[in-house]
């Protein structure tokens, strides 16, 4: 399957303090109008895989659409020039951009990737089966929940895997992360997998604020 990918780069006069979901919060306030942007309709969420993801790299901003996420992108991307969060503001100085067909489905390559961000993966039910478990069995865990985890993103992109996805995770380790104020455990590490996933696409929990990015290792 070919994915539509564009990525919006924002470059200020200072490196930015804040998280992706402050970012989101920018883009949803600002341009309330664009659903996809903050996923939502007449105040209810809509329960999908969002077509526009906000990650925070270093203080710089990112912002990945895909599809007609990035259409509404290519329509707002020069629509603003500074960036509120929380109570400081940022001068746009430079925005890059680029638009590109990739392809995101089963393969018979094998790709390594690495999380950029924490990966949202366990919940309330299979946390306590993490913990208990043995670092084995932990890994047989992840596994198995990243696999759900690519099959429910295709599903969301209407993609439908027709092979088996063959996958191993390796370099797990626990990363206590906030979310809404909630102290939960993301996991840092890297995977291989018959599976081609373009770079920065979320995966888990929370991607839209800019969890479980993904990056490709050469």
């Amino acid at each position: 399957m070919i994915l539509k990918i564009l990525r919006l780069t924002l470059h200020s006069d200072a490196p930015m303090r804040g998280d992706a979901a402050k970012l989101r919060g920018f883009f949803a306030t600002r341009f309330n109008d664009y659903a996809l942007l903050h996923q939502h309709v007449t105040d209810k969420l809509i329960y999908k895989y969002p077509l526009i993801q906000y990650k925070m790299l270093d203080g710089s901003p990112l912002v990945m659409g895909i599809n007609e996420g990035a259409q509404v992108l290519q329509e707002i991307y020069d629509k603003f020039d500074e960036i509120t969060l929380d109570e400081s503001k940022y001068s746009i100085m430079e925005r890059g951009i680029t638009l590109k067909s990739e392809e995101f489905g089963c393969s018979e390559e094998i790709f390594s990737y690495r999380f950029i961000t924490p990966w949202l993966a366990l919940s309330q039910e299979n946390y306590p089966k993490y913990i208990n478990a043995s670092r084995e069995e932990r890994r047989e865990l992840l596994r198995r929940i990243l696999v759900g985890n690519i099959l429910s993103a295709s599903k969301g992109l209407g993609y439908v895997a027709k092979e088996h996805i063959r996958l191993e995770v390796s370099r797990m380790q626990d990363e206590i992360c906030m979310l809404k104020g909630i102290k939960v455990t993301g996991i840092r590490g890297e995977f291989t997998t018959t599976f081609a996933i373009p770079d920065f696409l979320g995966l888990g929990k929370s991607v839209s604020r800019g969890y479980g990015a993904i990056k490709r290792l050469k």
